[in-house]
């Protein structure tokens, strides 16, 4: 959550927060607002809050987060032991539903990996100003529906969406399957109408961007085992490769959401993937997380004065066992202090980018139950091995006997 302590206040012995009233003696002490990301109401004033990082790659047959939005638990339950959760769409987008979590910032992958490279930092807002690209390729009708959605959400829940803009030319989006990684990817035949039309936004002042793109229609045939929660996402790349293309040529939030129409009911349906079933439209959950998103900011001045969140912020990373290759997971891997990582072996993907194949000091847990209690030792102070049976073994050293008998340590200790 979002703190903005206006109000200076102190604690009583019931450990009550009571307000301070102002005057001339303590306006000058509390002159200076404080803002953080943070999910707790008393947070301790010596510790800064503890930031961790979730991510699940799109179009790669994650077990958990491969679906519509089935990886939304997860990222609701760390959320309620770390300060701060920095997440990415895929993680947090459910088509028609969505979860709102003040101290989740919805981050888009290409952004997210300029973060971990320390290129760019994160700057928290009360709201943006969201704009909508409708590609030019819709039908009437289903592009009524979509309209309607943003309406409803401008209405219901208060979005700050201001306007849309149809593209000048059809996208023409293509997608298959990567025949040598097996990751679903694709392409927009015209690019530069995409372009055109996010450009035009941004000069009526838009600072955050929803994308839908008309998608082929597929054979029932050829979503049914994800209909049934196998297989791999096939509209998932070449969503992320749309997205990607708007922030980094604008460095803005951005997240896409597909038009299609609406398969045939079926009485079979995994529930992981019931949430893209519910209606015409997957665009609700990208306008909430839209809403809010941080913006990305690349002056390190600016970041500095701000108070934006920065890469070396980062307290842990929590990512599935086999997608360490990613710009992201490598930036966080290779920093000085880098962050702790977990991986988590039971959720699977087509990739085989293990951190022992990288070289990557992990933490490795069977499961999300388990990668929360890492955490929430983490944030504690506590080693997470000292809550396994014989994990915590003999201290050991790490000076070197020099030839003149001194002890020569790796670090100067100073007294």
């Amino acid at each position: 959550m979002l703190l903005l302590n206006h109000t200076p206040s102190f604690f009583n012995t019931a450990g009550r927060e009571c307000p301070l009233q102002f005057n001339k003696r303590n306006m000058s002490k509390h002159r200076r607002y404080r803002v953080s990301c943070s999910n707790s109401y008393s947070p301790n004033k010596w510790k800064r809050p503890y930031t961790s990082v979730l991510i699940v790659p799109t179009g790669v047959g994650a077990s958990i987060g491969g679906y519509a939005g089935d990886a939304l638990p997860v990222a609701r339950t760390l959320a309620s032991v770390a300060d701060c959760v920095i997440s990415h769409p895929n993680v947090l987008n459910a088509a028609m539903l969505y979860w709102p979590m003040p101290n989740v910032l919805y981050v888009e992958g290409y952004a997210l990996d300029r973060f971990a490279e320390g290129l760019w930092v994160l700057q928290p807002v009360h709201q943006n100003k969201v704009g909508l690209v409708l590609d030019a390729g819709i039908e009437e009708e289903l592009r009524i529906r979509h309209l309607q959605v943003a309406d409803a959400t401008r209405a219901s829940l208060g979005l700050p969406v201001l306007e849309y803009i149809i593209t000048d030319t059809p996208l023409q989006v293509e997608k298959w399957i990567d025949p040598i990684t097996g990751q679903a990817t694709g392409r927009i035949k015209h690019p530069d109408s995409l372009l055109r039309a996010v450009h035009s936004l941004c000069d009526r002042s838009i600072n955050a961007v929803a994308v839908v793109a008309r998608f082929p229609d597929d054979e029932i045939e050829d979503v049914d085992d994800y209909r049934q929660g196998k297989g791999i996402d096939l509209l998932a790349g070449v969503e992320a490769i749309i997205s990607h293309l708007i922030v980094k040529n604008f460095k803005i939030p951005c997240a896409h959401a597909p038009a299609l129409l609406p398969p045939p009911l079926t009485q079979s349906l995994c529930p992981k993937s019931a949430a893209e079933e519910l209606g015409y439209t997957f665009l609700p959950c990208v306008l909430a997380g839209l809403a809010n998103a941080p913006q990305y900011l690349t002056n390190e001045y600016e970041s500095q004065r701000n108070g934006c969140i920065m890469g070396s912020d980062v307290d842990s990373l929590i990512l599935p066992a086999d997608t360490f290759g990613g710009d992201g997971v490598l930036a966080f891997a290779n920093k000085r202090n880098k962050p702790l990582i977990i991986c988590v072996q039971e959720n699977e993907t087509v990739l085989n980018d293990t951190p022992d194949k990288l070289g990557i000091d992990v933490v490795k847990v069977s499961n999300y139950w388990e990668a929360i209690g890492v955490v929430a030792a983490h944030k504690a102070g506590v080693d997470p091995n000292s809550l396994r049976r014989d994990k915590v073994k003999n201290i050991t050293t790490n000076s070197l006997i020099s030839s003149n008998d001194y002890v020569e340590s790796s670090h100067r200790i100073f007294a």
